[in-house]
């Protein structure tokens, strides 16, 4: 079966807390994890950290250096860090839920299965 490209974006406010969404579908309704989904045919990773970000958080951002990539099964997903750009935080597409998460906060979510590992390797832990 051929991997499916994804990409996702990490997004920290002043304080230091970690932008997370609540995953609406399946796979892994329910738990939380980084706003992303997949690149679109013709789309940059840019275009769909842009797009993909809008759509679940109401946040316009500007994506900058890849944090790095996780495989998933058959999805391969490339994390970004963003910065805000505008917009209004709300959740929306297939994110039940949006919020800011400290470092307490972010430790007694249900997370998706190796993110809390994967931000730390990457050093990108909400503080």
């Amino acid at each position: 079966m051929a991997s499916v490209r994804c990409v996702g974006g990490i997004l920290h406010d002043a304080a230091g807390r970690l932008l997370v969404i609540q995953r609406g579908h399946d796979p892994g309704r329910g738990l939380w994890s980084l706003p992303g989904g997949r690149v679109e045919p013709g789309e940059t990773d840019e275009q769909a950290v842009v797009r993909e970000m809008r759509e679940e958080t109401g946040l316009d951002v500007r994506p900058g250096a890849l944090a790095g990539m996780v495989v998933r099964g058959r999805y391969e997903i490339y994390d970004y860090v963003c910065e805000v750009l505008g917009g209004r935080l709300r959740p929306g597409d297939d994110a039940a839920d949006a919020r800011w998460v400290d470092a307490a906060a972010f430790a007694a979510l249900p997370l998706t299965d190796g993110l809390a590992d994967t931000l730390r390797d990457w050093r990108t832990l909400p503080r």
